[in-house]
């Protein structure tokens, strides 16, 4: 028997393992697959669904929550955490591999390097975090803001996206202020002047969405941080639910910070985030969690991410979601995502009974689509999606329904959600 399948059954630790029962462990959940270039169009997504230990029969709608990890992802954490279990009298602390497992105490160049790559920076400039509250915290709170200072958000936030900002306001005597922006926003312009109104000589820190959470409009952010450089305002950008479902590229984009949650479209495990901070701009971040490297002056993203002892295989699940996004490609992986996302706009663009509360405009929407139906709450068209087809989208707010589609999803299990939406005509 497999060592550890063996484990997982009679091992001490097995009670510990009970969410993994359903988990295929005959399986090969290995890379090569991914690697083709002779399977293509439905017939390849067919076969990426596979990678996926996601019931069949039941639809996974809620992306912009939280992604599913790949069979590749859990393979590579579970065996991590069971070979360290076993191992553990083996690790030598000082001369041997103790280290990887204390991981909030070292540098992780080579992951840090691979997610460099896919957001156009060098790997000094990324600090791994948790999430991208954490992101938002160690920016506002690094940063040298006094009193009078005025702090700009939109008014469709995410809670981690404001959070920091409104403490620096009370604690420090800031200024807070929301930027109102149209719903549905199907103009950049509009998104930019409604933005600017509320800037002001005393307007220190921009810090808005890259891609709104609840509406999932793609905001103008190069023009945003352009104009801003120009006032000398300091540029933070949410990316929480950007890295994975569209191309970012921080040099391009031009911004001071950007940050990212990336359990969502990178379908790394919970947990995952990363921070970016221009090289010109980190020397002013000061370290909100200081450990043995807090004032590492050749290493800024190093400095402002040690926390100490952490989830080394958790980091490791990080590292393979990086490998399995990177097998399957970006131009491949984000045209499936919109692809998708289209698709599903095009079907409820054609019911005289659907709203669309997101951007009709294809430039500023990508894979979350909010709307509502007429003559139906959002929690209720949610547990109708369920009790008929199995569907689970996330129901926002009293009327509205957010719909997120991924590489898992195919145009068959969208094609049943219109089907839903349809009858209720």
């Amino acid at each position: 028997m497999n060592p550890r399948r063996s484990f997982l059954k009679t091992g001490s630790l097995a009670a510990l393992s009970m969410p993994f029962l359903s988990f295929d462990t005959k399986k090969d959940w290995s890379l090569k697959e991914l690697n083709t270039t002779t399977t293509e169009g439905e017939a390849y997504w067919k076969m990426v669904r596979k990678q996926f230990p996601l019931k069949e029969g039941m639809t996974y709608f809620n992306n912009g929550t939280m992604g599913p990890s790949s069979g590749y992802v859990l393979d590579t954490m579970i065996n991590h955490m069971l070979h360290w279990g076993e191992q553990a009298a083996t690790v030598d602390y000082k001369n041997g591999s103790g280290p990887v497992l204390l991981s909030g105490y070292f540098p992780c160049e080579e992951l840090r390097t691979k997610l460099g790559s896919i957001i156009n920076c060098d790997f000094k400039e990324i600090s791994l975090t948790q999430n991208a509250t954490f992101g938002m915290n160690y920016v506002g709170m690094g940063l040298n803001l006094k009193k009078g200072d005025e702090l700009l958000n939109t008014n469709q936030e995410h809670g981690g996206g404001f959070g920091a900002w409104q403490l620096l306001a009370k604690r420090k005597g800031c200024i807070y202020k929301q930027a109102t922006m149209p719903v549905p926003a199907n103009d950049p312009k509009e998104i930019i002047d409604a933005i600017f109104k509320e800037v002001t000589r005393k307007t220190k820190v921009i810090a808005i969405p890259h891609i709104i959470s609840g509406y999932g409009t793609v905001m103008p952010v190069k023009e945003i941080c352009s104009e801003a450089r120009k006032r000398g305002i300091f540029t933070v950008l949410d990316g929480a639910q950007c890295v994975g479902q569209v191309k970012v590229d921080v040099k391009d984009i031009g911004c001071d910070a950007y940050y990212s949650s990336l359990h969502k479209w990178m379908l790394a495990p919970a947990g995952s985030g990363i921070l970016y901070v221009n090289k010109d701009v980190v020397g002013d971040i000061w370290t909100t969690i200081a450990s043995y490297n807090w004032d590492n002056q050749e290493d800024h993203g190093f400095r402002l991410m040690q926390t100490g002892t952490g989830n080394a295989a958790l980091l490791a699940g990080f590292g393979a979601a990086v490998d399995f996004y990177n097998t399957i490609g970006q131009e491949r992986w984000l045209g499936r995502i919109k692809e998708l996302g289209t698709y599903l706009r095009d079907g409820l663009k054609k019911m005289e009974h659907v709203t669309l509360h997101s951007s009709s405009n294809e430039e500023l929407a990508a894979g979350i689509t909010t709307y509502s139906v007429k003559g139906i709450s959002g929690p209720d068209l949610q547990k109708t999606m369920w009790e008929k087809e199995k569907l689970q989208p996330r129901s926002v707010g009293a009327e509205m329904l957010r719909h997120s589609v991924h590489i898992y999803n195919s145009k068959e299990e969208i094609d049943r959600a219109l089907k839903v939406i349809k009858e209720l005509a």
